[in-house]
């Protein structure tokens, strides 16, 4: 058959292929076998670590290095980038993301770093502002970040404090009237890929804390902390507004330990899914609109997968046209992908998943060569929903 134009949109392998790298060894395998069919390179993130590397060499802009503090509070270099059209793109996983600290530090860690970096782009003249929340090591409610921006925290003595997951309990006042001006004269966009309230069952705590070394103990402390800071944001911004009452259950306000609740409550921001964001931001319904087949990929194709992940974000935009998957290791029901007319090329097929691991470069290469044996062999229906 002839292959005319295919996309290739593949996350990350986390801890072993960067998505520009799996995108690089799928291309090159597509190329061998149809060497005449367009290739439309587009390596995805959905928020989490990578996601400025990702979105600047999509659309096109310059990197940027800041010293901020880091999650325990040691001082380290950050990256953050502004785009060609003068948006800044900030990823909290470069100040304050779990791997920037020594150890686990549940109750204390910050996101003050992240306040930084959104000052150092405003000093940059950016003023619209892509923030990507995934990867964190803090449940501070994005007080932190608050903090550095200039928002004052009281205590019931009238100290002023920078809160923490230990001491959100100790917020009785709040006080936004020192905020950076320039905030009220920006647009800040918010990747994230969860749904999570700020607090509760499914909250930022119970869901995230354990993630990030907090015993079930420390969880409960975190959790009565967030369930706090979230009365008083709801008494400072008013119970009628989308900053008051309501805030706390909003879908995403318990992303990345509460910053999600804070980037709404102190920045006005809009939390937008991930995936979605950043298809927008890469034109993808414009590539996609004479394309004969998507493929993407991941680490683990699982159930989440289907839930605000790459993958659910390219199933929705596809329309009729084919989407593969080449992952790691497949975890995912057969009914459901058939349900979702997704075909699924497993890397680690034949051998252990720790040898796959080790070896990701070369079984990537070599599912992807399956892939696309896949649709030389077969004449009837190359691109349906076939078994592997």
């Amino acid at each position: 058959m002839q292959l005319k134009k295919v996309i290739i949109a593949p996350d990350s392998f986390k801890g072993h292929l960067t998505a520009q790298h799996a995108t690089n060894i799928i291309a090159a395998e597509v190329s061998l076998s149809f060497p005449d069919c367009e290739v439309v390179k587009m390596p995805i993130a959905d928020g989490g670590e990578g996601s400025v590397d990702l979105i600047l060499s999509a659309i096109g802009g310059k990197f940027y290095t800041q010293k901020v503090l880091s999650p325990d509070d040691r001082q380290i270099d950050a990256t953050y980038g502004i785009t060609d059209k003068a948006a800044a793109v900030i990823e909290m996983a470069q100040s304050s993301g779990i791997t920037k600290q020594i150890g686990l530090h549940p109750m204390t860690s910050t996101t003050y770093g992240f306040g930084q970096l959104i000052l150092a782009a405003l000093e940059k003249g950016a003023r619209e502002f892509i923030l990507c929340i995934g990867g964190s090591a803090t449940t501070d409610g994005g007080c932190g970040m608050a903090a550095a921006l200039g928002v004052q925290f009281y205590d019931t003595k009238g100290e002023s404090f920078i809160p923490c997951g230990l001491t959100l309990c100790d917020i009785n006042r709040i006080d936004v009237s020192h905020i950076d001006k320039r905030i009220d004269e920006s647009c800040f966009t918010v990747m994230c890929d969860v749904d999570n309230p700020l607090f509760g069952n499914r909250g930022a705590a119970y869901v995230y804390g354990p993630q990030k070394g907090a015993t079930p103990e420390q969880v409960q402390k975190l959790d009565a902390g967030l369930t706090h800071y979230g009365a008083v944001l709801a008494e400072h911004f008013g119970k009628n507004s989308s900053s008051g009452k309501e805030l706390a259950d909003i879908p995403g306000a318990g992303a990345a330990g509460g910053l999600g609740a804070g980037c709404l409550a102190f920045l006005g921001a809009k939390l937008k899914s991930g995936i979605d964001a950043m298809l927008e931001l890469c034109d993808f319904a414009k590539h996609s609109s004479e394309t004969d087949l998507i493929i993407t990929g991941e680490g683990k194709l699982d159930s989440q997968s289907f839930q605000g992940k790459v993958l659910s974000g390219l199933l929705r935009e596809a329309g009729k046209v084919p989407v593969w998957s080449i992952c790691g290791v497949n975890e995912c029901d057969e009914t459901k992908l058939r349900e979702s007319g997704v075909t699924v090329f497993e890397a680690r097929e034949g051998v252990s998943i720790e040898e796959s691991k080790q070896n990701s470069e070369r079984y990537l290469r070599d599912a992807a060569r399956r892939a696309m044996k896949k649709l030389k062999d077969d004449p009837l229906d190359p691109l349906g929903t076939l078994a592997p």
